[in-house]
């Protein structure tokens, strides 16, 4: 059990799951099946990223951060994301994801946009890298394209384990199952890389940029903007993966994919390492005032529970 849902002192619901924490090769907390495939959905992102880079495409930091992002689909995000394409001579229209609303609630238009779309920003960084290489674009989803093939070369180097299945993401991209173990070492790779490397591009350019990984009211972006070099990326269903500047990595999966679980076990698991989380939003309500928390249980961590 990761987390529980305590509302007026009883015990409502829990979320079970699996986590690890590594340093270098060394695991020092193991919770559940951490050596199982679980799709890790957008927190492959910044492994991708890395496979665009090494095939051979050229852009700015910000550009790369947009490239990894969930973006809250924000002005900002949506104006990044479209000049990436215009310099390519592509359009909204060749974006392969599908239409969607924002995350940012505020800045919802009167229709779902492809552009909107969280994942808008890996997808216009595939397409240029297509367009840089002179690879078809029309096609670039399709996981046998040579873009893909190049992502699915990198991430099997990085995790030095073959891809153990394939999916369709859904924002419509090829998804490559990893285990909670590998999608860590992947990520501690990345953060402990020689400055001026593709590997530590990748980490610098998201924690340079945490408001283009994420946005207003993240917790991706406020986990980055609190804790120094700290890299941190969620994907649905319950998974996320947070990185120290020494390696130390988490990666987390919820087994019923409750977003809501993986708050407090992301600001348990920073206290676990000597860091402080920022105000994190755990509380319970009931008639519109707080009744309660979703916290970590007593033990998981070696002591008591955690908001």
């Amino acid at each position: 059990m990761l987390a529980e849902v305590v509302r007026s002192g009883f015990t409502e619901s829990v979320h079970r799951g699996s986590l690890v924490v590594l340093t270098g090769d060394r695991v020092r907390l193991a919770v559940g099946d951490v050596d199982s495939p679980v799709f890790p959905r957008s927190s492959n992102k910044p492994l991708q990223a890395l496979g665009m880079l090494r095939a051979g495409l050229d852009l700015d930091d910000a550009d790369l951060a947009i490239g990894c992002a969930s973006h809250s689909g924000e002005a900002v995000h949506v104006d990044r994301v479209l000049a990436l394409l215009a310099r390519h001579g592509l359009t909204e229209d060749d974006l392969g994801c599908p239409e969607d609303w924002p995350l940012h609630e505020d800045s919802r238009g009167d229709r779902r946009r492809r552009v909107t779309m969280n994942c808008s920003g890996k997808h216009a960084a595939m397409l240029a890298t297509c367009a840089q290489l002179g690879w078809d674009t029309a096609s670039y989803l399709a996981p046998a394209h040579p873009l893909q093939a190049a992502i699915a070369a990198t991430v099997t180097d990085l995790t030095g384990t073959p891809i153990p299945a394939v999916g369709v993401d859904g924002c419509g991209a090829p998804l490559f199952a990893l285990s909670l173990t590998d999608l860590a070492t992947a990520c501690s790779r990345l953060v402990t890389a020689p400055p001026g490397t593709r590997r530590r591009r990748v980490a610098d350019a998201m924690r340079a940029h945490p408001h283009l990984v994420g946005g207003t009211g993240r917790i991706d972006t406020a986990l980055m903007d609190a804790v120094p070099g700290l890299l941190v990326k969620g994907g649905a269903e319950g998974v996320h993966v947070l990185a120290l500047p020494d390696g130390t990595t988490l990666a987390l999966k919820v087994d019923d994919g409750a977003a809501r679980a993986r708050t407090p076990v992301l600001g348990a698991v920073l206290e676990f390492l000597g860091h402080q989380p920022p105000p994190l939003d755990t509380v319970v309500l009931g008639g519109g005032e707080p009744v309660g928390e979703v916290r970590v249980p007593a033990g998981l961590f070696g002591s008591g529970p955690r908001a």
